[in-house]
């Protein structure tokens, strides 16, 4: 059974698109069964759609906040990146687009944003309902940033993938 919403269409299937955001274009996919899926959910995810970009200015301020922690998946995926002797080093030197002296922050402001993948049935506190996936240089790196988020925008999950 399928359900129509105003802003995604007919939800049941797979619905695509690619959000204009800054100077770059961002992939949001919507995954969600008709069956199970809350209509106050979807117009949740079709006001982040609209929000991508605040949303998006939050996940890098609590990015910066794990940069105390050596641990953290946001210092993994940053020693990766940034580790000298990496093949594509390069690439990712000329993908950072800032110079204020601290190379993480700037490394971090420079990241693309690559896609959001929204989940609907998702909607308790504390579920992943949206993935938000970040790269540095990613046309060259396959290391990726990905931060969940719940539908209230809590931070449920920062992983590195690499």
């Amino acid at each position: 059974m399928s359900m129509e919403h105003d802003y995604f269409g007919l939800v049941g299937d797979y619905w695509s698109e690619d959000v204009e955001y800054g100077d770059q274009r961002v992939e949001v996919v919507l995954d969600a069964d008709a069956d199970t899926v809350a209509r106050t959910a979807l117009d949740v995810a079709a006001t982040l759609v609209g929000e991508i970009e605040l949303v998006d200015d939050e996940l890098r301020s609590a990015f910066v906040t794990q940069l105390d922690s050596s641990s953290s998946p946001v210092m993994r995926f940053l020693a990766t990146v940034l580790d000298p002797g990496l093949e594509q080093s390069e690439e990712v030197e000329a993908a950072i687009g800032r110079d204020s002296g601290d190379r993480q922050i700037d490394a971090l402001r420079s990241m693309s944003l690559l896609g959001v993948d929204l989940r609907p049935d998702a909607d308790e506190p504390g579920d992943a309902f949206a993935e938000f996936e970040y790269g540095l240089a990613p046309e060259d790196t396959d290391e990726r940033l990905v931060a969940s988020i719940d539908l209230e925008r809590e931070i449920v999950d920062v992983r590195f993938e690499g």
